[in-house]
């Protein structure tokens, strides 16, 4: 039987207070290593409900110029699938209680092996993991080994995906679904993909588990529309771009600031 966790405990509250949860991405080791120990906290007071860990990788073939290009930097800071999860320890130690999930692609996962994996993440303080690139019907293994250390495998879906693929991952899911709006690559964009409402609610007739929809949000329109639909939002280029302009003084109050913004905590500035 797995035991309810804090993805559960996340979505329960969001739930609760009939509100849209915000899921903020962001690439650990960017742009400084210890960057990401200022950067997290901040969004989680600023109202990120559940924190994507990006773990950086050479090839990230879903994402956009902006993670791609801070994915590359993290690499270059000697970032690895063992500093990440030391960045989690770490981020758990000062006190943070909000979920974090590790997000990367599966070769590095495999390299690692994904027994040691699952249960050094674990260990550390994660509450699931997401292979974006690790299609349904070739994750037993990760599936067992996520199970076994009580971690939630987070499955994507995306527009073009058929009823046989969504039921699949319906039955093999937990923690919550992940729904791709696109068909492309992560990024900032004006407007959120037409046909998307249909998507997720081709999604909702298959599973009771709450639905994340994440590539191309960015702004509070965005967040709203998609909370009118889906119980969650992914951001993270966009606060990879807040990143990037701001100074490493400022960094923290600027991704607070986003953070408040966009989900309506806070009005922006005119």
């Amino acid at each position: 039987m797995r035991l309810a966790g804090r993805i559960e405990e996340a979505f329960g509250r969001i739930k609760a207070e009939g509100r849209s949860g915000f899921i903020a991405f962001v690439t650990a080791g960017y742009p400084e290593v210890e960057a990401t120990l200022e950067i997290v906290p901040a969004l989680v007071a600023g109202g990120a409900d559940i924190i994507e860990l990006g773990v950086p990788f050479s090839d990230p073939l879903a994402e956009g110029p902006t993670i791609q290009r801070s994915s590359f930097k993290a690499l270059q800071n000697g970032v690895t699938p063992a500093v990440c999860l030391e960045l989690l320890r770490k981020l758990r130690a000062g006190g943070l209680s909000a979920p974090i999930i590790p997000m990367g692609y599966y070769n590095p996962i495999l390299a690692y092996g994904l027994d040691s994996l699952c249960r050094d993440a674990a260990e550390a303080g994660a509450d699931g993991l997401i292979a974006v690139d690790l299609p349904p019907e070739e994750s037993a293994a990760l599936h067992e080994a996520c199970e076994v250390n009580n971690l939630r495998l987070i499955y994507l879906l995306a527009p073009t995906s058929t009823e046989e693929r969504i039921q699949r991952v319906a039955e093999l899911a937990s923690g919550f679904i992940y729904c791709v709006s696109v068909t492309g690559v992560t990024g900032a964009r004006e407007e959120l993909a037409t046909g998307l409402e249909e998507f997720v609610a081709r999604v909702r007739k298959a599973t009771p588990l709450p639905i994340a929809v994440g590539f191309g949000i960015s702004q509070p329109t965005h967040f709203r529309a998609v909370g009118r639909i889906a119980d969650a939002a992914v951001i993270g280029s966009a606060i990879i771009d807040v990143i990037d302009q701001s100074g490493p003084s400022e960094r923290a109050a600027r991704v607070r600031e986003y953070a408040e913004v966009v989900t309506g905590r806070r009005r922006a500035a005119t």
